[in-house]
């Protein structure tokens, strides 16, 4: 039973309609989050190209699983997140060549290495069942309105 739907989830989020790559929010903690999809399967999935969803695309699944639980940590504060910056990602290994043509639903997890201010760094692992599909570790760089430029 996912402990955030995919409707609260979306609030966290810019992200909006089919852009909205995950489901639900099993579980999360101050350093790490669990998610759950099935869009990879859909075939009106936005990352999609020539009817089929590469790997590489469990990059913006992963992005969307630690932009959820930096909104989560920041739920309560005044300030509103206009854009989230992917800085750098390191030690990608994708372990398959597409996501579309996986039956079982996706796992999305992402740990927390280091916040300071505004800036993260993450782990990630996509996987199905015990097959992993892609993981990684990736900077976040966040600015909000209410910050100068």
């Amino acid at each position: 039973m996912p402990i955030i739907s995919k409707d609260a989830l979306c609030r966290l989020i810019p992200h909006h309609g089919t852009m909205c790559l995950l489901d639900a929010v099993e579980q999360w903690d101050d350093t790490s989050i669990v998610c759950t999809t099935s869009s990879h399967r859909d075939v009106t999935n936005p990352l999609r190209r020539d009817n089929q969803l590469e790997a590489i695309c469990g990059l913006e699944y992963a992005a969307q699983a630690m932009a959820v639980h930096v909104g989560l940590l920041r739920q309560k504060q005044e300030r509103r997140l206009t854009v989230g910056y992917l800085g750098a990602i390191k030690n990608l290994m994708l372990l398959a060549a597409r996501l579309d043509d996986v039956k079982e639903d996706l796992t999305v997890q992402a740990t927390r290495l280091v916040g300071e201010a505004d800036c993260f760094i993450y782990t990630f692992r996509v996987s199905a069942e015990r097959q992993e599909l892609l993981n990684g570790r990736a900077s976040i760089f966040l600015k909000y309105l209410d910050h100068p430029s």
